[in-house]
């Protein structure tokens, strides 16, 4: 049957759940990483018509913005900090033909690598772009069930729960 899912609230974690690290008050924007597929062409000698064959995936590059100045942030900034962190993102989604609340979860594991201030003017709200780099790990879980997951250091690709590198880990002996 189908029906139409609404993102109708985010929530953003820098850190761990410990609620003091909450963003809900200031999250003006968020955005997760795009998925896109690394394609390479291909135009065998002996064919008439070139394709393309998917080699990978790029890079997740995920993104939020929060209004107003968090101190807190500013010491996660690369260069104050070389470990990676958690950010952990929420969401309420609603099923527009039961009605019903539906959590949207994503975890994701990188650097704070770009803070960009909007400018500041008199009268208006500043506020802060904020870039997760060096995304090493990212989860999405709809309903408490887990759609994506992927580790960079375990070479582990899961969709819908099937591991997609299952195969390729145990040729090449990957644990």
């Amino acid at each position: 049957m189908s029906t139409f899912y609404l993102v109708e609230a985010v929530n953003l974690f820098v850190g761990d759940a410990d609620p003091t690290r909450s963003k809900h008050l200031t999250l003006a924007e968020l955005k997760l990483p795009d998925l896109s597929e690394i394609f390479v062409d291909h135009h065998p000698g002996g064919a008439r018509v070139a394709t393309e064959w998917g080699v990978g995936v790029n890079k997740l590059e995920p993104t939020f913005k929060l209004n107003g100045f968090d101190p807190d942030l500013l010491a996660e900034f690369g260069l104050g900090s070389k470990i990676r962190n958690n950010f952990t993102a929420y969401g309420v989604i609603v099923n527009k033909r039961t009605g019903r609340h539906i959590e949207l979860k994503s975890i994701i594991e990188g650097r704070l690598g770009s803070i960009a201030p909007d400018t500041h003017q008199r009268g208006e709200l500043m506020g802060h772009e904020y870039a997760i780099n060096e995304v090493v790990h990212y989860e999405v879980y709809f309903d408490s069930t887990e759609k994506m997951y992927w580790d960079f250091f375990t070479n582990t690709w899961r969709v819908n729960g099937r591991d997609e590198n299952a195969d390729m880990n145990r040729i090449l002996r990957i644990s």
